[in-house]
């Protein structure tokens, strides 16, 4: 039998995830999330691919031992450093504000 504090919880946690501040949370979150790991998917798959069937184009030297391929390799670590600050900046201004409010609205008993 569920003791009243966990009835009481429930009951909190329905009421969050029902109110329009966390549905507009997971919106914003998704809105950013998806698109941008479809574009880095694509863009890891294209240097797959690139590597796959275009080996004359990847082992292209550009400048003395640094091919295309090294080049593409490198930018793979670029992109990630990059999408994952462009995240934390979008966190800090989209997401972390309505978080807190949802969060000051638990600790509260209720949701706003």
């Amino acid at each position: 039998m569920p003791s009243s504090a966990s009835s009481s919880d429930s009951d909190v946690y329905e009421e969050m995830h029902a109110s329009s501040d966390f549905q507009e949370l997971r919106r914003r979150f998704r809105s950013f999330v998806i698109p941008w790991t479809v574009a880095f998917l694509t863009w890891y798959l294209l240097y797959v691919l690139m590597s796959s069937f275009a080996g004359d184009f990847m082992s292209t030297k550009v400048i003395g031992n640094i091919n295309v391929a090294l080049i593409f390799g490198l930018l793979q670590f670029a992109s990630t450093f990059a999408i994952a600050a462009i995240y934390s900046s979008y966190a800090n201004r989209q997401l972390d504000p309505l978080a807190a409010r949802l969060q000051s609205g638990f600790e509260e008993g209720g949701v706003r």
